[in-house]
């Protein structure tokens, strides 16, 4: 065949558009690897993330059979791909970790506030939820602000002091009267705030979000009904004493003070109808890539995502598609062609789905105090929460070692995908990802983000509908070559 110009120059520039990809800055991707790389798909990271987010795992919730059918259904992928079990078993089940996981589903809930008598029925997820630990109940009481809910008087702080909450119900604000501070960190905790009020008498807890969202994140406790409100609900309550609830935030932040106080024309009813399962069993989905040498291999590589999320309550089911299916199905591909790769790498990789994220760490908190047996340290921690909405990704990692940042960035002269990187902050408080545990016990840590906006966080409309696939894809490229990076060294 005759080669005429205009072709012989368009076959010139693929080649040197091929070329500049896989040779940047000096350096090749490894041959070994390619196939691998060039086999991710970011339609079936799409479908693995689909599938999860599907009714028929029922929102994913740690310890209800939606959540175990669910890890049943990951664990035998593991299997089909070809990863190592944690436990010498034949079946998926060797790639099951349980624990303990006690959960609650909460079948009805209305909320109806009074102010001077006259009622307003609340819409549940738009104006109102309970949180989804509450005990059942009927009550109808008065409310008292209580700022940030902490009653911490070894720490000169106490919103309780010199107020009487017995039979009501106390109204708060999630957060602390220093952000920057992690002296106040445990009091921070849902279960710690829960437990205040429970033991100065009050009945319930009721939360003023910015947005309403669903949250299992705390303890069941007998006869208490906790839920939270939005800002529009809160300005309504917090009108007779001439506050909006941003601007009582705002003072509260400001003066870093107890502002506590009886609201006189306000009374709030709320009914929660709910069932308590204490003997709930968690699993982590766990499986892994052995490493070629004999004493780096003891020492893994976890790479990790929270696979549960906040399950079906009041009819309303909470699909968890960007949190944290995306995080989840981005492992899941990683694991899949990470275990392509003919030539194993000098570290274990250790791929793990984790349960009971949104329940407080609880699946990775477990599995960092019992590692399977063939691994006696974690060296370094990948995360991976919420990677499907947005069109570029965001890294954070420990400072130490560099490897950490070269690592990434030399994966983006590949992928091209990064808005952006910062180092974490050498404390950890209550509100981290599934790293924080890793960290904690001195691995080193990265955690991939999608760059959003994140704006169905915790609702029933984060569903598959609002996730981009490519970005998925990029951000599994992404990991793919920096996990590597970090296996072979």
């Amino acid at each position: 065949m005759k080669i005429t110009k205009p072709f012989f120059f368009l076959f010139i520039v693929s080649f040197v558009i091929l070329f500049s990809f896989f040779v940047l800055n000096g350096e090749e991707m490894d041959k070994a690897i390619k196939p691998a790389f060039d086999s991710i798909d970011s339609i079936a990271v799409y479908n693995y993330c689909k599938t999860m987010a599907s009714p028929r795992f029922a929102g994913r919730l740690t310890g209800h059979e939606g959540y175990t059918e669910a890890a049943k259904w990951a664990a035998g992928k593991f299997k089909e791909w070809g990863l190592k079990p944690i436990e010498p078993k034949t079946d998926y089940s060797g790639f099951l970790q349980s624990y303990p996981s006690p959960y609650v589903v909460v079948d009805k809930s209305s909320m109806t506030l009074y102010i001077d008598g006259t009622p307003t029925t609340l819409k549940p997820e738009d104006e109102f939820l309970p949180l989804l630990f509450s005990a059942s109940g009927k009550n109808k009481a008065g409310v008292v602000f209580v700022g940030w809910g902490i009653s911490a008087p070894e720490l000169g702080y106490d919103d309780y002091q010199g107020i009487d909450v017995k039979g009501k119900f106390v109204l708060c604000f999630r957060g602390t009267p220093d952000p920057e501070n992690l002296k106040y960190d445990d009091h921070d905790q849902h279960r710690t705030r829960m437990k205040t009020a429970k033991e100065h008498g009050s009945i319930g807890l009721i939360y003023i979000y910015d947005e309403v969202a669903s949250n299992p994140n705390g303890d069941w406790i007998q006869g208490f009904t906790p839920a939270e409100v939005s800002f529009q609900v809160g300005d309504k309550i917090l009108k007779e004493k001439n506050f909006t609830a941003a601007a009582l935030k705002k003072e509260l932040l400001s003066t870093k003070k107890p502002k506590s106080f009886s609201l006189d024309k306000i009374e709030v009813e709320l009914e929660v109808e709910s069932r308590n399962f204490p003997d709930g069993i968690g699993y982590n989905v766990a499986g892994y890539i052995e490493g070629s040498d004999p004493v780096l291999k003891k020492e893994c590589i976890v790479v990790g995502a929270h696979f549960d999320h906040n399950g079906t309550h009041m009819g309303l089911m909470f699909p968890g598609a960007n949190d944290n299916a995306s995080g989840s199905a981005v492992v899941m591909e990683l694991a899949r062609t990470l275990a392509i790769i003919k030539t194993p790498p000098k570290q274990s990789i250790v791929f793990v789905l984790f349960g009971g994220e949104e329940k407080g760490l609880m699946g990775s908190n477990y599995f960092s105090d019992h590692l399977p047996e063939p691994f006696t340290k974690v060296k370094t921690m990948l995360n991976f929460d919420m990677e499907g909405e947005g069109g570029k990704a965001f890294c954070v990692f420990s400072k130490e070692p560099p490897l950490l940042e070269q690592s990434v960035k030399w994966a983006d002269t590949f992928v091209k995908t990064l808005a952006g990187t910062r180092y974490m902050r050498p404390t950890i408080g209550v509100r981290s990802s599934d790293f924080a545990p890793f960290f904690l016990k001195g691995a080193a840590c990265m955690s991939f983000y999608s760059n959003g906006p994140h704006i169905n966080y915790h609702k029933s409309t984060d569903d598959i509908y609002r996730i981009n696939p490519e970005i998925m894809g990029d951000i599994t490229k992404l990991a793919f070559l920096t996990v590597w990076k970090l296996a072979i060294n």
